[in-house]
């Protein structure tokens, strides 16, 4: 839902209303808001002393009755009612003067203070309201003496004293608009003060002036400028045309000057990446500027969640919120932010605004080409004369604009006065952090020196602007600013529509299954992106916001459908195509600036040079004699008769229209700025949106308990849903399954998205265990309670034996599965792996210690297992949780525990491949053949472990226990074992079964089989072997070996034609062995078609098992003449052979081209560096060798080609042999060069101790 405005007013204004003290009702104390802040004053100490605060007093007695909250009412406001924006007393009231009113005596009178609010209603349209409050004098004298008596109760005598001190009260006067005209509003509003505080009275009653707002000035239309007539003097307001970017009117100077561009960048990729926002400020219309800045900033996309910029204090309690919110929190500007305490701060971003200063959560990516947008930035603000540095505020209110613009710099730099670079001079000399991004930029190659000074032909004097130089400056500044940051979306989504997937199936249908459809193909779409954007935007893409946005790009087939933003947003990326065609979607990290900024400029100053519409002046209305009066210094209770209804002729009156006129009228505007819909259109984008985060608005009213409970029931649901909906998206993408099923054909996730939604699930979990949470310890809630838990668990374990309470067996308990006799599985135990986090070094805050085991735990395949078992234990629940936090659900706990469960079904890897550095535990044991038990073996075996990250070097291992256990740095996924024996001893032939190998932290573990002979004279005469692993999963038993590697497509055709038992070696015909070879390339080809990240083991598809060495042996091995009996004769004897003839003809120099002279050369070169290496690798150790050395240097479709002309072949193969049918050696040499556009790296143990 975009920020829509109220449907059908076509008036500047909808209501104008005052609020303040009600003499009549008298004082009475603003409870809420008075309990909050007791609780938050006390909550600190009390915490201390272990007690929770109780509010005793429903008023606050600690403070003085001057600074205490009385509650304000709305005491007038007009019209009573209008049917498209129907009057919210409650939220007007609260939000006008969201602590209530205060009091004040002669000595402490502040000047008029303006703010603005927002109010969203539930389907997510928005209001406005303008608001100034200023003090007047106390004329009650009941309220007068019932403040002294406050006073003598709370034993000040001196603050107060009727006799002596006058008192005054706030008092607000406001508009409620339909559109933000936040200059124009503040005029009005400060005009109609200023009437009742100037000596003189105004030229007419009130009642004019505030009609006329009402009744007589209309909306401007799109494109167009509109002046109006305050109590003193013209106001101007205008509004975009429908193809510039959407009305903005708060001023960005203001948010550049409280935080500096750096921070302001840091914030906006907070918003966009939906982490909870909290501003802080103890100024209302800082903390509504801020707010409003950024969302407008994201065009063209939107804000989905919870937006309140300014929390009204009786709503604190709305801070535990668990979804991702945007709202603004006043301080009192005594408190620092660590008196603050915040439900939830592991995923928090937290606004300190008058204190320039941002605390941002753990692990943001940085924002695309974040050194040059902050340089682009800069350039703006500089030819404004504003530092991009935050600094400390001259005045309370918006500081002047400096009228300081790149014309005035190009003059003084004729006479002398700069610099040559501008941006040298005018910021190098006040600020370190431009200086070390010019070094930075520098590097990059970017000039700063072409800064654009121009001169500046806005302020021509023929041109007469109708509004004040500093409003024209504010304009200006604004849409350069806007303009540069809608630039980055243009270019970073140019060719977004390329990957938005149609739905196949009927609109109704796709609604109802919205949450399972992917609406966009990220894949595709990430792996066009420069590398440097992918951790950003992988994760922008998981975003509600951007699905809304594409969402509605779905349901909008043609222009005229379009929301207003999207038909912007699309306009300017097919300005952009036009201009690329010359390089259809080459995506580059090349910086692209804004080269539209001055179009759009000129549009504003055109508006503001020719006012459009000029609305009717101010007139005396039908009054009765003596109405109208009022007493200076006092803002009158007006004539509700004459403003309760307007004119009834007055063409912007729509009351008399008919529905359809009305209809149309919305239509109209929905075409213009106002980004209205159809009605059926509205209902599913709304439907679409509900997607878990129904809330945009807390309820502004009485907050009885069963509201608070209502609103707390909602999130419940809300985080039942998001979860589904992510481990269902997660599994989805794990799988590739969806994709394959929109004709994708296989994609599986790439490591950056799989980080993505495994950072997202952390937020998720962070949120459900911050939601109604008692006691807070340290930023992450959940870690907090897994230490609470450690710690009741370590106690209880220190109990004697027969005290251990019956619940806690099942911590001990093995895993049923066995991955073989010699290896146990590890001990499940949650504390075990929180003490493996524990111990990691680099691990320093509590919310990566959180995310670390949530990663381990989803690895061992136990998180809804490790969680049950936390929540498992009632009381520590209860004592650190509300009753109604979503972990004292029963019902939804144990569904989010299913959902949970059902990531046992896949694979992940992220914590081996996260924490890369740590230190880790292996396990490795060697088991020999029962049949010809190696007990009398006497050599001494060794082993080598390598994994993707890095090998360990030689190991011995002792040959009476065969297993040891060693520590290293992390070695990733296992891919290799060498080993091999000394061949010392009598009795040195050694029949190993194979190698197990486990992870002592993630409880991975391998199995590397072998089945072969090690030894002199037995077998091929092997001393050592490389052997090629596989993780074995957690279902299999011994006896069946696990067949398929992890992270691999399904088993292909081979596995139909062979069942092998490692000592029978099958015979297949010459269908079945091309099949082979063909299937084997073909895993190598997809293996390189995949994202780097996400690749899975290359040595695997060459040596593992139906690998591209056992493919090619199975072509040497066919028609391969038998040996006479007892002896084994294996392909290497006759490679050799070959190469003895290759030689030989080489020397007698018969005439071959030189091509054919070339391979051989080749040929004899590896031959002979594999025969005189030093290991002792056997003849079918050097066959692998010398098939991954010619893969790797696309060599292998030659020697076939040699191989089958040789005559050698003729002698040692049968005729029906597959290297004596030339169509079928064609084809071979065929699918061996498709690896030739391939770069293989072959890992270090498949090629030691060859220098080729």
């Amino acid at each position: 839902m975009s920020t829509g405005f109220s449907s059908s007013s076509c008036r500047f204004a909808d209501y104008f209303v005052t609020c303040g003290l009600d003499t009549e009702s008298g004082l009475e104390p603003d409870e809420l808001s008075a309990l909050c802040q007791y609780i938050q004053a006390t909550k600190f100490r009390d915490v201390a002393r272990g007690k929770l605060a109780g509010a005793k007093e429903g008023e606050n007695f600690e403070q003085s009755p001057l600074r205490r909250t009385f509650k304000s009412k709305v005491l007038a406001h007009y019209p009573d009612n209008v049917e498209w924006n129907p009057f919210d007393q409650d939220a007007v009231g609260m939000l006008c003067m969201p602590k209530g009113l205060s009091f004040r005596t002669q000595t402490d009178i502040h000047k008029p203070q303006f703010h603005s609010f927002i109010i969203t209603r539930e389907d997510g349209s928005r209001t406005y309201g303008f608001a100034l409050t200023f003090f007047e004098e106390v004329t009650s004298k009941q309220i007068c003496s019932a403040m002294q008596t406050l006073y003598h109760m709370h034993n000040r005598f001196n603050s107060y004293d009727i006799s002596l001190d006058t008192l005054y009260v706030s008092k607000c006067i406001c508009l409620i608009t339909p559109m933000a005209f936040a200059h124009a509003c503040r005029r009005v509003l400060e005009q109609l003060h200023q009437a009742v505080t100037s000596p003189q009275p105004p030229p007419m009653p009130l009642e004019s002036y505030v009609y006329n707002v009402l009744y007589e000035v209309p909306l401007p239309p799109a494109g167009r400028s509109l002046k109006f007539s305050g109590v003193y003097g013209p106001v101007v307001c205008q509004r975009p045309s429908t193809a510039e970017l959407p009305l903005f009117d708060f001023p960005l100077q203001e948010v550049f000057e409280l935080l500096g561009v750096e921070n302001v960048l840091q914030l906006f990729t907070c918003a966009l990446l939906e982490i909870q926002i909290l501003l802080y400020s103890q100024h209302y219309q800082r903390l509504m500027t801020v707010a409003e800045s950024i969302t407008a900033l994201m065009f063209p996309f939107q804000w989905q969640h919870v937006y309140v910029p300014i929390l009204p204090a009786s709503l604190l309690h709305f801070l535990d919120a668990p979804v991702p919110y945007l709202m603004g929190l006043h301080s009192n500007g005594q408190d620092d932010r660590t008196k603050l305490e915040l439900p939830q701060e592991a995923n928090l971003c937290f606004v300190d605004i008058d204190n320039h200063f941002i605390e941002l959560p753990e692990d943001l990516p940085q924002f695309p080409n974040k050194l040059e947008f902050i340089q682009e930035i800069s350039e703006v603000l500089l030819a404004f004369g504003i530092s991009s540095e935050a600094k400390p505020q001259c005045s309370e209110g918006q500081s002047k604009l400096r009228v300081f613009r790149s014309g005035d710099m190009a003059s003084d730099k004729r006479n002398g006065n700069l610099a040559s670079s501008p941006l040298n001079s005018y910021l190098l000399r006040e600020n370190q952090t431009i200086a070390r991004l010019q070094a930075l930029v520098k590097r990059t190659g970017v000039s700063l020196e072409k800064l654009d000074v121009k001169e500046d032909t806005s302020t021509n004097k023929d041109s007469k602007v109708q509004c004040d130089e500093e409003e024209l400056k504010k304009h200006q500044l604004n849409i350069r600013v806007r303009e540069v940051f809608a630039n980055r979306f243009t270019q970073m989504f140019s060719d977004y529509e390329v990957f938005v997937i149609q739905p196949s199936q009927d609109k109704e249908s796709w609604f109802s299954n919205r949450d399972q459809m992917q609406n966009f193909d990220k894949a595709s779409f990430l792996s066009d992106q420069p590398e440097p954007y992918l951790p950003f935007l992988s994760r922008f893409l998981e975003t509600q916001m951007f699905a809304s946005f594409i969402d509605s790009k779905i349901l909008c087939h043609d222009d005229e459908d379009k929301e207003h933003t999207l038909r912007v947003f699309d306009s300017r990326v097919d300005k952009i195509r036009m201009l690329n065609v010359r390089t259809p979607t080459l995506r580059t990290s090349m910086y692209q600036k804004c080269t539209n900024i001055d179009e759009a400029e000129k549009a504003i100053e055109m508006r503001l040079c020719k006012i459009d519409h000029t609305a009717l002046h101010p007139h005396l209305l039908d009054m009765k004699i003596g109405q109208g009066r009022y007493e200076p210094g006092f803002f009158p209770r007006l004539q509700s008769d004459v403003l309760s209804t307007g004119p009834t002729s007055n063409k912007w009156a729509k009351r008399s229209a008919p529905a359809q006129w009305r209809r149309k009228d919305r239509q109209k505007q929905h075409t213009e700025h106002l980004y209205l819909d159809n009605d059926q259109r509205e209902k599913y984008i709304q439907e679409a949106r509900n997607l878990g985060t129904t809330l945009r608005q807390p309820k502004l009213s009485n907050l009885s308990p069963s509201v608070i409970a209502q609103t707390n029931w909602k999130f419940v649901e809300g985080l039942l849903k998001e979860c589904r909906n992510k481990t269902k998206r997660m599994l989805v993408e794990k799988m590739g399954r969806e994709a394959v099923e929109l004709g994708h054909g296989e994609v599986s996730i790439t490591g950056v998205e799989e980080n993505t939604l495994i950072a997202s699930l952390c937020d998720l979990l962070e949120r459900i265990w911050s939601h109604g949470l008692q006691v807070k310890q340290g930023k992450s809630a959940l870690w907090s309670h897994l230490l609470h838990y450690q710690e009741s668990k370590e106690k209880r374990d220190a109990t004697p034996a027969g005290l251990v309470p019956p619940g806690i067996i099942h911590d001990t308990e093995r895993r049923k599965s066995d991955a073989g006799c010699a290896m146990p599985p590890l001990k499940v135990s949650m504390i075990q792996d929180m003490r493996h986090i524990q111990n990691i070094s680099e691990i320093k805050t509590d919310v990566g210690k959180a995310r670390a085991w949530v990663r381990l735990s989803m690895e061992k395949k136990l998180l809804s297992r490790h969680l049950k078992q936390l929540l498992s234990d009632h009381e520590l629940t209860k004592k650190l949780y509300k009753r109604y936090a979503f972990l004292r659900c029963d019902d939804e706990k144990e569904q989010f525990l299913y959902h949970l469960l059902s990531f046992n079904a896949v694979d992940y890897f992220c914590f081996t491949n996260v924490f890369t550095t740590i230190m880790i535990p292996y396990h490795v044991v060697i088991i020999p053949s029962k049949k010809l038990g190696g007990s009398m073996f006497t050599a001494n075996p060794w082993v080598c472990v390598s994994g993707e990250l890095a090998e360990t070097g030689v190991l011995q291992v002792p040959k009476n226990t065969l297993e040891i256990t060693f520590e290293c740095q992390n070695l990733g996924k296992l891919t290799t074992v060498p080993m091999g024996h000394d061949n010392s001893g009598l009795y040195a032939k050694w029949l190993v079964e194979c190698v197990m190998v486990r992870n002592g932290i993630t409880g991975h573990t391998y199995k590397f089989p072998c089945g072969r002979w090690l030894g002199k004279g037995v077998d091929d005469g092997s001393l050592e072997r490389i052997l090629v692993g596989e993780l074995v999963t957690n279902t299999e038993t011994e006896d069946r070996m696990c067949r398929t590697p992890p992270m691999q497509q399904s088993p292909g055709m081979m596995r139909r034609f062979v069942t092998i038992s490692p000592n029978s070696k099958p015979k297949l015909n010459t269908g079945q062995i091309q099949e082979g070879v063909g299937e084997a390339i073909n895993g190598i080809v997809k293996h390189f078609h995949k994202p780097e990240k996400e690749r899975g083991s290359l040595t695997l598809l060459l040596c593992g098992e139906y690998g591209l060495v056992w493919a090619l042996e199975q072509v040497f091995q066919h028609g391969f003449k038998s040996p006479r009996l007892f002896k084994n004769v294996f392909i290497w004897d006759f490679l050799e052979k070959a190469q003895v003839y290759f030689e030989s003809t080489e020397q007698s120099q018969m005439t071959q081209d030189e091509n054919w002279q070339m391979r051989v050369r080749h040929f004899c070169h590896f031959m002979h560096a594999i025969n005189s290496t030093p290991r002792n690798i056997g003849k079918d150790g050097k066959f692998q060798m010398l098939v991954c050395l010619g893969a790797r240097d696309h060599l292998l479709h030659h020697w076939i080609a040699l191989l089958a002309e040789c005559p050698i072949t003729a002698q040692m193969y049968e005729d029906m042999a597959l290297l004596k049918d030339h169509s079928l050696v064609n084809s071979l040499i065929r699918v061996l060069q498709t690896l030739q556009e391939f770069i293989i790296t072959l890992e270090a143990s498949l090629v030691k101790g060859i220098g080729i």
